[in-house]
């Protein structure tokens, strides 16, 4: 009966055990050589995608909470920002400037209030955003999208597909992200095709030769590798075997992450298990040939593969949801700073509209306010 330890050691410490060593009598190999190197790059991938989830663990659900309570805030002070606007620019003795700054205003914020579908706020839209106030909505929003267009272009190094279809900033990004990511899938095709056209090309002269390309063989013998690896574990876990019920349990635990690393060719983690699970060997690797270290080094190589694309996606993800750029890389004490830093910036901006709230209340700082406004909104559509 085999019998697990009650909890595994830490990843990196095991994987460190798999490292090839050089000895007195004998220098490491290339094959042992490459083989410690994607051995690395595996641990320290892993250690980024780990060290990345536990920060955004300690600080994910807070940030987002500060965020939506501050949200929450600003909006409410929108909607009782525009009800008073909307009600001094009755009573209020404005000028026909001030007027039209005030309605530029409550249109803005109707803009900034539109998802919430409120229906004082649709009635006040119905009211300011009548024909004219749309055209001239619409040619503000198509000068600033032909503003972004030309910072596209520079960035994408190319023209905008049919720019005139895209007549606000949100459209224009939208389709620079697309065209973006189409140059992407581009570049990715044709690199995938100049790598798919030297592998045929080594193929069909090894043919030629009547030789099976040493690809293939050491393909063949990764697949072996693996598939040696994971049978050794199973019938070392097989849960069915076990009359221990605790035993069982952990078993069939150990089994379902053995199943899952095989399916994925998770060379490192089957080493892992077959370390802790067989008490195999960790130098064992130094005694294996070299032509099956190099076929070890295929399935290392795509599961390096795979922690990039993992880690890029985490990045991606949190920097989405966080609002802040997020990289693994980074030092995690700047990226909680960036966090604080837009906490406070969302905090700033709805305590900035309660002031605002409170100023307006009289007419001579309603008057300043407007003026300020406006060239508030001149300044940023420059």
């Amino acid at each position: 009966m085999t019998s697990l330890p009650e909890t595994p050691p830490p990843a990196a410490l095991v994987l460190s055990a798999l490292t090839v060593q050089a000895t007195a009598q004998a220098k490491l190999t290339p094959a042992q050589q490459r083989f410690n190197e994607l051995l690395a790059h595996v641990e320290r991938l892993s250690g980024h995608i780990q060290r990345l989830q536990a920060w955004s663990d300690r600080h994910r659900y807070a940030h987002i909470q500060a965020l939506r309570e501050s949200g929450q805030q600003a909006q409410a002070h929108r909607k009782s920002l525009l009800l008073l606007l909307h009600d001094k620019l009755q009573t209020a003795d404005l000028t026909v400037q001030q007027q039209r700054m005030a309605r530029g205003k409550l249109r803005s914020l109707i803009g900034q209030l539109a998802a919430s579908a409120d229906p004082q706020v649709q009635a006040l839209a119905d009211l300011y955003v009548r024909e004219e106030d749309a055209q001239e909505a619409a040619e503000e929003q198509a000068e600033a999208a032909q503003r972004l267009r030309e910072r596209i272009e520079e960035a994408l190094g190319q023209p905008i597909d049919k720019p005139s279809q895209y007549q606000t900033p949100e459209e224009m990004m939208a389709a620079g992200m697309r065209q973006w990511q189409r140059q992407q899938q581009a570049d990715d095709l044709r690199k995938a095709a100049k790598r798919a056209a030297r592998k045929a090309q080594k193929y069909s002269a090894a043919a030629e030769k009547g030789e099976v390309p040493k690809a293939v063989l050491q393909e063949a013998d990764a697949k072996s590798a693996i598939r040696t690896i994971f049978r050794q574990l199973a019938s070392a876990l097989h849960p069915d075997r076990e009359p221990d019920e605790q035993e069982r349990v952990r078993k069939t635990a150990w089994m379902s992450e053995v199943n899952a690393a095989y399916e994925k060719n998770d060379l490192t983690t089957l080493l892992r298990l077959q370390m802790q699970v067989a008490q195999v060997n960790p130098q064992s690797t130094s005694r294996m040939a070299d032509d099956k270290l190099l076929a070890m080094c295929l399935l290392l190589k795509e599961q390096v593969s795979a922690l990039e694309d993992d880690l890029d996606q985490l990045q991606s993800q949190l920097s989405r949801e966080l609002c802040v750029p997020v990289q693994a890389d980074a030092d995690e004490a700047a990226m909680t700073q960036s966090l604080q830093r837009i906490q406070a910036d969302q905090r700033h901006s709805a305590d900035s509209l309660a002031a605002d709230l409170h100023r307006i209340q009289h007419e001579a700082e309603l008057k300043r306010w407007l003026k300020e406004q406006w060239q508030l909104a001149k300044a940023t559509s420059a």
